[in-house]
């Protein structure tokens, strides 16, 4: 959604670029930016006017030079020196001065016009990227490595500044200086300067070119085992606590430094192969001012040329080799960024495995007619429904087989079985994370493929087996379930779910930081918070993923209570391994194997001695002797 003062979106959405192939050109890297820097149009042209006007005016001083050197040389006959230096035309001094002035102002004003054309353009991929990372599947999530993801991202981003201001600012500003400059020599002087510059340029550039694309794939590597280190510190420091509990510091350790060694080897090869380039480029640079100098020299000698030539010529060549003896650093960083910027459009460009269909409209949840319903007036459509449900995150492994249940709005429904028997699969399933590839999961009658997956993510809430919360505060969790809630809103949820105690007896009360993935907290502590983020979410369709599995007998009692509040006139799925957390639902399945075997209250199913009756009383007996 574009905001007011806002750039056009891309004129690529994120999830309508083709499939990414690995082996993009350079070429069609920056045809993908183009569209990005096109929205600031004016800017570029503002920028490249200014530009021009500075070369320009740097062109005009080896000129202006000539002319004070040429003014001020003695003629035959003429008064000495002394007098010499009272008749130089003060404007050419003033006018020398004024041009020295100009290169620097006009280049201050490119940078300062298409500041915002480069920030803004870093600022709209960076958040494309981002965007389109959340739009992505649970799969690549599962299997995305957060420290080398994190490392593209950030060079990316980077690498768009680098390719504007190198381009920008180095290439295209040497190549009209090097335009006019031959300009200039060609006019005033003989071809043979021309010819001389022109093929000392191509050398040059040939070389360069040649030495830095050979030397690209040692940059590469040190690339790819940079991220390699990357993802190894991060996970390691994400897991600290596993670290800990086996003492493998020297062990992740030892892995760090063997990736940095890796790193260092390759980057002391480049560094080889840097310093071949900068020798070479030195050589040739001083074998075209030598042929230049001569050349200049013996026109002066001869009288074809005066001394002011012989220092414009020499001006000349040191003005144009200034910037080309970075052509190597500059190319360089430009063929970096390009691959930099390359690899985050392929984050861009990787697929969504769910996307919402074409026209998908929000989830309408209609209201209920009186008396079928819970609460007055019947409450809302929020009927949940799987039907002939058949699911395989890999297609030789199928988890659901042909599962249909229905959850009526405002009733609970709970699903048990041993472990891997796909119970978790289907709240991701509800959530949709995944697709089903059989059935169809509706809500209110409406198939979830054909609504925006915001709405049925908008209508759900979920506590779930392992609640992960942000490196903030307490309310910042907890107001999560609803951006933009009061704190006194954040209260009542906490209240809700019998946590305000607690937070309120902490120094810092809500203001207190919960610390990595919420650390800092206890089990319950966590559970109590993500039951609070969901009350104030207030979803009419709620989750419970094994939310007391990792909890005591004595918590577990205690949070159940805060469940059936969270789930009071709620459309609700509980998902357990405990059954005494499920002996009130309306409907309890047994599921094994991806297979709903069993089905009924808690006093039917004990009654028809079947799969759960054996479970109630295997966990029966596993609880009496601590009872």
């Amino acid at each position: 959604m574009r905001r007011s003062g806002e750039a056009l979106p891309s004129p690529h959405t994120a999830g309508g670029h083709p499939p990414a192939t690995g082996d993009r050109s350079d070429w069609a890297t920056l045809r993908r930016l183009f569209p990005y820097l096109w929205q600031y149009k004016w800017r570029v042209a503002a920028a490249l006017g200014f530009m021009v006007g500075a070369k320009v005016a740097n062109v005009g001083v080896p000129v202006l030079l000539k002319n004070l050197v040429d003014t001020m040389t003695p003629k035959t006959g003429a008064p000495d020196l002394a007098q010499a230096l009272l008749i130089v035309p003060i404007g050419l001094l003033l006018a020398y001065g004024l041009l020295r002035f100009s290169t620097s102002l006009f280049g201050e004003l490119r940078e300062l016009i298409f500041a915002k054309a480069t920030e803004g353009t870093a600022r709209q991929i960076a958040l494309e990227v981002f965007r389109h990372l959340h739009a992505l599947s649970l799969r690549f999530h599962l299997e995305r490595q957060t420290g080398g993801m994190t490392r593209d991202i950030e060079r990316g981003t980077r690498g768009v500044h680098s390719l504007i201001s190198m381009s920008l600012y180095s290439i295209v500003p040497t190549i009209i200086e090097l335009v006019l400059v031959l300009t200039i020599l060609g006019v005033k002087f003989d071809s043979l300067f021309v010819w001389i510059t022109a093929a000392a340029l191509v050398l040059y550039i040939g070389f360069t070119v040649t030495v830095t694309e050979w030397r690209t794939q040692f940059r590469k590597t040190m690339n790819e085992l940079d991220s390699v280190a990357q993802s190894r510190a991060v996970d390691s420091l994400l897991n600290y606590e596993t670290v800990k509990y086996f003492n493998n510091e020297d062990f992740e350790a030892g892995r760090y430094d063997a990736s940095l060694d890796r790193y260092r080897k390759a980057a002391i090869k480049s560094q080889r192969t840097l310093s071949m380039l900068n020798t070479g480029q030195q050589a040739l640079i001083a074998i075209s001012l030598v042929l230049m100098l001569w050349r200049a020299t013996s026109g002066v000698v001869d009288g074809r040329m005066t001394l002011g030539d012989l220092v414009m010529v020499n001006a000349f060549m040191i003005q144009l080799y200034i910037p080309l003896n970075f052509l190597g650093v500059i190319y360089r960083e430009i063929k970096q960024s390009l691959t930099d910027l390359d690899k985050m459009f392929v984050l861009m460009e990787k697929e969504r495995e769910v996307r919402d269909a074409p026209g998908a409209q929000p989830l309408s949840l209609l209201p209920l007619p009186p008396g079928e319903g819970w609460g007055e007036g019947g409450g809302i459509n929020s009927t949940v429904r799987f039907e002939d449900v058949s699911f395989a995150y890999e297609p030789a492994r199928p988890i659901l087989k042909h599962v249909s249940f229905e959850i009526p709005a405002g009733k609970t429904v709970a699903v048990v079985g041993p472990s891997g028997s796909g119970k978790s699969t289907l709240a991701r399933l509800l959530y949709r994370f995944y697709d089903v590839q059989q059935g169809r999961i509706t809500i209110g009658g409406e198939d979830i493929r054909a609504v925006t997956q915001s709405s049925v993510r908008r209508a759900i809430g979920i506590v779930p087996q392992d609640t992960v919360l942000f490196n903030d505060t307490v309310e910042y969790n907890i107001a999560y379930g609803r951006p933009g809630a009061t704190r006194e809103e954040v209260e009542a949820a906490a209240r809700a779910a019998r946590i305000h105690d607690f937070i309120s007896a902490t120094p810092k009360g809500y203001d207190t930081t919960v610390g990595e993935r919420g650390l800092k907290l206890s089990g319950g502590e966590k559970q109590r918070v993500a039951i609070a983020r969901t009350l104030l979410k207030n979803p009419p369709i709620v989750i419970f993923d094994e939310a007391t599995s990792a909890l005591d007998s004595a918590n577990e009692r205690a949070i159940q209570s805060e469940l059936k509040s969270a789930a009071q006139d709620k459309t609700t799925l509980v998902i357990a391994h405990r059954l005494s957390t499920v002996v009130d639902a309306h409907e309890i399945l047994v599921l094994e194997a991806g297979v709903i075997v069993e089905r009924g209250t808690h006093a039917e199913l004990l009654a028809k001695q079947g799969r759960y009756a054996q479970m109630w009383a295997l966990q029966k007996s596993e609880a009496a002797p601590l009872m």
